[in-house]
């Protein structure tokens, strides 16, 4: 006989592969494990980036001797009964504890609520130890000490003891975030202490604990819903970006989760609001009934899979956008003090740091008094089609000519958000008085956020004109890709593109949207099937076209240079006032900055 039955430590240390892939991981067992225990206050102390010691240390509901004993085997837990789809705690697979005792030298010293006297259990690599008395507060403290010794070739596979224990301050940020009724403590040898005292019912508060005092004074809160499904939260304002995602916080129900599907959502929600390379900082709660979201799919449990995932991704993207268009266009508070930065004495830009890296002058989205340059002329024949396209669907024109004074009478700074025009700066910026400051605005980028807007509003307005092929073209592609295809192929035909079913693994496209002009149609849709297949959505088209827009803004918004009256110059900042996204240009830049009259007042040491 070949086969045969694996010994428990050996099934357990390949468990452990899956759940617990380096000293965060195990972190983050252990602390949903407090909290699911009713824990108030939770300490984590750690050596070596957790590979040393990882100790975890709650006031929950602790555990009886019983307890213990069943608690390091696998697939018990006193979390679920019978039925996967009414989840409400964090942890339920029971495969956390005896996954790391396989591993590692684990201890659990736990006292129940009440309980005379506390018991404990060790297992080392796989070995489990008699329960014996011990004396230990109310609640349970878990020590994991020489991670990995008994697989010491998971050993090369961890990062430096910087990196794991970074790695594990990240986890305890996202636990704090979802639970701002708990108090975490952070601590030991490898690090400083990290403290974030419990805020209770303020989420913000514990949201500017872990992200800073400024995304409070940048944040849009979050409160939709759609079919049962609630969306809260908080989004920063487009101009209030990062580097990277790091700064995307998701929770589905309470737990802390890095799904694609919320990520593509975020991506999209900012569309055409983002600088290139520049990430939105958001924290998004989903909450929705549990048997509407699977959070089985993968022993870590941060991936999840919803019933209905295009419901969750329109209520994301809607949600940020609504949030977006009635408060996003102030500008952010990190603009002003960029500003101010710049003015100090013995400035020096490519040596003064910012928070998160380097900053420089030239590279920063804030800098006030740089025109950007002049965009490149666009290809031969691409303006008069695009033109012609728009023209069809009675676009309104991307001229600078059409931009026309309303309002002639003296402005107040009193009566208006971005206040009454004083003057014109190096013929490309408008300064701007209002009630407590000044805002200084970029002529071009704001004037071209306004024409893309109109585009915008035009091309969602009806079905887009189409250009029809003479021969239709051909695309041969896997069978399940047509599939995914003709799911979205009505909307993809009130975009201009026209598919049908040519056969069991070919797609004939009929017709193509007249603004692209000639373009790769293959390449174009086997572009949009893997992006159906990867996020189940069919937006690449849609802004492919909201592209061509933009470019046709950019090229024909009032340019920089360009010498405006006052009554130009005010009539520009009313229709900022009224336009959503008017905060930024459509490559993601701040259009305005603004600078309170407490700014100005220190630059000259007043107060």
């Amino acid at each position: 006989m070949n086969i045969k039955q694996l010994s428990e430590t050996l099934v357990n240390q390949i468990a452990a592969g899956e759940v617990i892939e380096r000293p965060a991981s195990a972190a983050k067992e252990l602390i949903e494990n407090a909290i699911d225990a009713g824990a108030t206050r939770i300490e984590i102390a750690t050596a070596g980036g957790g590979k040393s010691l990882l100790r975890v240390a709650d006031n929950g509901s602790g555990m009886e001797a019983e307890d213990l004993e069943l608690a390091i085997r696998r697939h018990c837990t006193s979390k679920i009964s019978d039925t996967l789809f009414d989840i409400r705690t964090l942890g339920f697979r029971g495969e956390a504890l005896p996954s790391i005792g396989s591993v590692a030298r684990l201890s659990i010293a736990s006292r129940r609520v009440g309980s005379p006297e506390g018991a404990e259990i060790v297992v080392a690599g796989g070995k489990v130890s008699p329960v014996r008395p011990a004396a230990a507060n109310p609640g349970t403290t878990v020590e994991v000490r020489d991670l990995f010794f008994a697989t010491p070739a998971r050993l090369k596979f961890l990062k430096t003891e910087k990196a794991e224990a970074a790695a594990i301050t990240e986890v305890v940020k996202r636990m704090a975030i979802a639970f701002p009724a708990i108090r975490f403590v952070l601590s030991g040898s490898d690090r400083s202490t990290l403290e974030l005292p419990a805020t209770g019912d303020d989420h913000l508060a514990r949201i500017a604990q872990v992200l800073g005092t400024d995304f409070r004074d940048n944040a849009i809160a979050l409160d939709a819903e759609r079919e049962d499904v609630h969306l809260g939260g908080c989004a920063g304002l487009p101009t209030f970006h990062r580097g990277n995602s790091a700064h995307q916080y998701a929770f589905v129900n309470g737990r802390p989760v890095q799904d694609k599907q919320i990520l593509s959502a975020i991506r999209g929600a900012y569309a055409e609001t983002m600088p290139q390379g520049r990430y939105p900082v958001a924290v998004l709660s989903l909450t929705l009934d549990p048997a509407l979201v699977d959070v089985n799919v993968h022993p870590a449990k941060s991936d999840v899979r919803f019933r209905d995932p295009g419901l969750v991704r329109g209520l994301i993207v809607g949600a940020i956008r609504e949030a977006l268009k009635r408060e996003g266009d102030r500008a952010s508070t990190t603009g002003a003090g960029g500003m101010l930065r710049a003015f100090r004495p013995g400035f020096r830009p490519t040596a003064s740091p910012a928070p998160g890296g380097s900053w420089s002058f030239q590279s920063s989205p804030y800098r006030p008094f740089e025109s950007p340059a002049a965009p490149a002329a666009p290809a031969r024949g691409f303006a008069e089609t695009a033109q012609a396209a728009f023209g069809e669907t009675e676009m309104p024109t991307a001229r600078a000519e059409s931009f026309t004074p309303r309002e002639t009478a003296v402005q107040e700074p009193a009566s208006f958000p971005l206040g009454a025009a004083r003057a014109q700066v190096h013929a490309n910026y408008i300064v701007s008085q209002t009630r407590d400051g000044l805002v200084i605005v970029d002529q071009h980028a704001a004037h071209e956020r306004l024409v893309f807007e109109q585009m915008r509003k035009a091309l969602s307005g009806r079905r887009l004109p189409s250009q029809g092929l003479l021969i239709p073209e051909i695309v041969d592609m896997p069978e399940e890709d047509c599939d995914r295809l003709m799911v979205h192929a009505e909307a993809l035909e009130q975009l201009g593109l026209a598919i049908e079913r040519f056969g069991p693994g070919a797609i004939a496209v009929r017709e193509t949207p007249a603004m692209l002009g000639e373009m790769d149609v293959p390449g174009l849709v086997r572009e949009l099937a893997d992006e159906i297949a990867e996020w189940d959505t069919a937006q690449g088209l849609s802004a492919k076209l909201e592209h061509v827009a933009a470019t046709m803004a950019c090229h024909g918004s009032v340019r920089s240079g360009r010498q405006l009256r006052v009554e130009e110059m005010n009539a520009l900042l009313r229709q900022m006032e009224e336009t959503p996204g008017s905060g930024q240009c459509n490559h993601g830049r701040p259009t305005y900055v603004e600078l309170k009259l407490s700014d100005i007042e220190r630059l000259f040491g007043r107060s």
